[in-house]
């Protein structure tokens, strides 16, 4: 419909104003995010008197690989940097979650959120791998088992509750002290393909072989500061870790066959490597592509025969949060060095033969590429070393060392070694999101016991980034916003500003809507410059810092000179959808007042009426005008739209008192839509309309979310062009994850699908006929 604007009145942009109570989507989140201090400033980086608590490990551990356990001894010095007096400490005790009266076993969950997940099915009840995990765990020695915990040779009196072990300090431990303690351990190594969790041991029944994956391996400090004090929720399964910094000195005593991967630096390779793996090691520094430390031919060799004797390995790591290992006969081992910037490291890989071809091609060139394009978006890389281990574990992450599950699938019959291109991506992706965790949290150190999302939403979003800068249409599981669509449709849904053992969904809510929200803000909000230098101001700020909700959001919105309120708000604090529409557009010009142009206008849109039925049909009656055309005068001639000279003299006189401006406004010819939106999600955002003209050109304008700042569920807004616009297109490239498209055009698009046909299945359920099947003779005898 078109219609007409007053001579000269411009309307820019109309709101329409709800009779319900202001919903403000751009309500500021000071209500809601804590009160700056000096230790987190108002901008978002760290105040002056920002602190954190240190804790140094020397530990010595042996591997008993035919009871599958594992014993150790540990000195732990505690720097107490904090303000705060302390009377006693709080420990970690991870491997508590594997006793048979753990919480997580009580509330009939698995250690592994995956395990579980593949143990249960609404309509088949457990599987038979979900089955045996419950079974195992009921009669598995699992959890740590505390032998001593003492100073000075002084036994310390300490309290476990669950997962986490108190330690009570013989005196208090002030601002600026140091405590050194002891404290001597065991546990068996859970079987980790049976009962789930982030570590744990593989066992190979052809060649009657293990591999050992260990992390949360030994009692570690609970992490003290500002905002929560102790951190000691206790672990059921799903939140991770927040740890404090320290310095490592391990040395771990394995069977002397054995190859061991480890977070730090070697320390002894003489004592543990020939003289060929050392050189190789040595070529690998400067080589230009992996060199094969250890062979695949040396690790088969390996594992036909199982040494009696045992090798220790010294490793040593300064500035961690924390350290993992591996340990098998079986690795193949390649290496390759890569120095760019401050960034001298080597990349290495380890995996048994039942990896291959796929892990020699891919996983340390997938190293160096994640190392390469996560120190582009946040900071260079500073460890020496980077680790991807192919064993049980699908994807865990620890400082420099990661586990990695996809291999080759060989054909039982053959003996042909295949995959598929899910599992090609699926290994490159998951190799870059875990050795991307070095940077997210293991050097941004983030709370994972409180939020997943800021260590796998920011690692997730990054890993995206990389991902696409390996190939081509690189098909990236998560990141781009069409991706999420399902899960914003969801009812199952919490908000992603939720503890981490509280989430629903844990892959979509933490992992994929936090860093396709990211990615909207980077292309579509906030535009790729500005995103990225605030993105790295965030991760040079906090690096080696333990960072929250807060001081992103606060850096972000720093940084980039934006306020995000509006946006954090709604896709972090709600499970508010995207669902914008398009309700209707009507046509305005502007009335010239020329008569000549005018009285035409309103004569075409008087003849583009609809002709009504009974004219229509009074068209085939005889007329008396016709039989007597004496009859005709003026009028049979003309009528309301017939231009008179009153009309012409009228509109010359009009003209000759406008301004020059004003007649170069009157000659432009501009076409005047107001469109009308609708925001049925509830979740704002830009508009972005792709506008089609008649000439067929097609432009893109580009809306800010502010649009919606004084009504956030009507609106309407005025679109200006220079001849008639036949198409209009909401988020014509599905950036910000709308979750019904059918709304987004005018004229409405026909939504495509297919119907499928099928004749229907009689008697699917006939017990007869099953009866009367013939039984089939047993092969074997």
């Amino acid at each position: 419909m078109r219609k007409h604007l007053g001579f000269l009145a411009l309307c820019l942009t109309v709101s329409a104003y709800a009779a319900e109570p202001f919903d403000d989507k751009f309500r500021q989140l000071d209500e809601t995010l804590p009160t700056p201090t000096a230790y987190r400033t108002a901008s978002g980086a760290p105040g002056h008197a920002y602190w954190q608590q240190r804790a140094d490990y020397t530990i010595s551990a042996t591997l008993d690989e035919a009871k599958r356990a594992l014993t150790g001894s540990e000195q732990i010095t505690y720097h107490n940097n904090s303000p705060d007096t302390l009377s006693y400490l709080w420990v970690q005790l991870d491997q508590n979650i594997y006793k048979k009266d753990s919480d997580a076993r009580m509330m009939l969950t698995q250690p592994s959120r995956e395990a579980w997940a593949k143990s249960s099915s609404p309509d088949d009840g457990y599987k038979f791998e979900g089955m045996r995990g419950i079974l195992a765990g009921r009669e598995f020695d699992g959890g740590f088992k505390i032998k001593t915990v003492g100073a000075n040779g002084q036994p310390l009196k300490y309290v476990i509750n669950r997962t986490m072990m108190r330690i009570d300090l013989p005196a208090p431990l002030k601002p600026g002290q140091k405590f050194i303690f002891n404290i001597d351990w065991s546990y068996n190594i859970n079987e980790q393909q049976v009962l789930g969790g982030r570590s744990g041991y593989e066992h190979f029944e052809d060649d009657k072989n293990d591999l050992f994956e260990i992390a949360q391996w030994f009692p570690r400090m609970a992490a003290y500061y500002d905002v929560y004090g102790w951190q000691h929720k206790q672990f059921l399964g799903t939140g991770e870790f927040t740890l404090e910094f320290g310095d490592y000195d391990v040395q771990l005593t394995v069977p002397a066959d054995h190859i061991v991967a480890s977070t730090g630096e070697l320390q002894n390779p003489d004592d543990v490597l020939s003289a060929a793996q050392r050189d190789r090691l040595a070529k690998a520094k400067t080589a230009t592509a992996p060199v094969v430390i250890v062979t695949q031919e040396e690790a088969t060799k390996a594992e036909k025969s199982h040494s009696s004797a045992s090798k220790t390995w010294h490793f040593k790591a300064a500035n961690v949060r924390d350290f993992a290992w591996a340990s098998s006969r079986k690795f193949i081992w390649d290496a390759q060095g890569f120095k760019k910037d401050s960034t001298d490291v080597m990349a290495m890989s380890y995996y048994p033969k039942e990896g291959n071809p796929l892990w020699g091609k891919y996983s340390t060139q997938a190293i160096i590429h994640t190392i390469d394009k996560y120190n582009k978006y946040s900071f260079d890389y500073p460890y020496p070393t980077a680790i991807s281990v192919n064993g049980p574990v699908g994807g865990m992450e620890y400082p420099m060392i990661s586990f990695n599950g996809p291999r080759p699938t060989k054909d039982k019959k053959t003996g042909e070694l295949t995959w598929s291109q899910q599992t090609k991506y699926g290994l490159i992706g998951v190799i870059i999101h875990e050795v991307g965790h070095n940077y997210y949290p293991m050097i941004i150190n983030s709370d994972e016991r409180q939020w997943t999302w800021m260590d796998e939403g920011l690692n997730t979003f990054v890993q995206y980034l990389a991902e696409q800068e390996w190939e081509n249409g690189y098909p990236s599981r998560r990141g781009e916003p069409r991706n999420i669509v399902d899960y914003m449709r969801s009812k199952n849904q919490v908000p992603i500003m939720t503890n981490s053992e509280s989430l629903l969904q844990v892959g979509n809510n933490a992992y994929a809507k936090p860093a396709t929200g990211l990615n909207i803000l980077r292309e579509t909000i906030l535009g790729r410059e500005l995103f990225d230098f605030a993105f790295r101001e965030y991760a040079q700020r906090w690096k080696f810092k333990r960072p929250t909700p807060a001081d992103f959001f606060r850096t972000m919105e720093d940084a980039s000179g934006t306020d995000l309120d509006w946006f954090w708000r709604g896709w972090f604090y709600t499970t508010d959808p995207v669902d914008i529409s398009i309700d209707g557009i009507s046509e305005y010009g502007v009335n010239t007042k020329n008569p000549e142009t005018e009285k035409a206008w309103k004569k075409a849109q008087r003849d583009a009426e609809p002709v009504s039925v009974s004219e229509q049909r009074n068209k085939a009656l005889p007329k008396r005008l016709d039989a007597h055309p004496e009859l005709k005068d003026f009028y049979n001639e003309h009528d309301e739209f017939t231009v008179t000279n009153k009309d012409r003299n009228s509109y010359n006189e009009a003209v000759e008192k406008l301004e020059p401006w004003e007649k170069k406004l009157l000659d432009q010819g501009k076409h005047l839509y107001l469109v009308d939106f609708s925001n049925l999600g509830g979740m704002v955002m830009p508009l972005i309309l792709e506008i089609e003209l008649k000439s067929g050109k097609k432009y893109i304008e580009r809306i800010p979310a502010e649009v919606w700042r004084y009504n956030s569920h009507k609106i309407t807004k005025l679109i200006v062009t220079d001849e008639p616009m036949v198409s209009l297109t909401q988020d014509p490239y599905w950036e910000t994850a709308d979750i019904d498209t059918s709304n987004n055009a005018w004229p409405r698009k026909v939504t495509q699908s297919r119907l499928e046909l099928f004749k229907t299945e009689r008697d699917k359920n006939n017990m007869m006929r099953d009866f009367n099947t013939p039984l089939k003779k047993d092969e074997k005898k």
